[in-house]
């Protein structure tokens, strides 16, 4: 199993636990505007309303230096052929190509 997303240092809760606890605030929200809904169809005004949004994500999505470590060790991972460097020297080399081609027919 790919230890990707894993850091020693924050063991994550078993991943039921994770899913329960996604699903059940998921719900929450579609029950509050659901509820929202229904009071603006009631005739209150819209602006009045608190539209409910996520109270709840995993840590990785609040934690700083959580981040920055992924941050740090991205540029260390990138893949060669993604950098502009890459295609660049790649169209360059297609285009020598061509040029050779067409001097050869001509």
């Amino acid at each position: 199993m790919s230890q990707r997303h894993r850091n020693a240092e924050a063991p994550l809760p078993p991943k039921q636990e994770l899913r329960a606890h996604a699903h059940s605030e998921r719900h929450r929200i579609h029950v509050e505007l659901d509820q929202v809904a229904h009071q603006v169809s009631a005739g209150v005004d819209p602006e009045d309303l608190h539209e409910p949004g996520e109270a709840w994500k995993p840590i990785h999505h609040h934690d700083a230096e959580v981040a920055k470590v992924k941050e740090s060790k991205r540029s260390r991972n990138l893949r060669h052929w993604k950098t502009k460097n890459w295609k660049r020297r790649t169209v360059m080399r297609q285009q020598r190509a061509a040029a050779l081609r067409r001097l050869a027919e001509g």
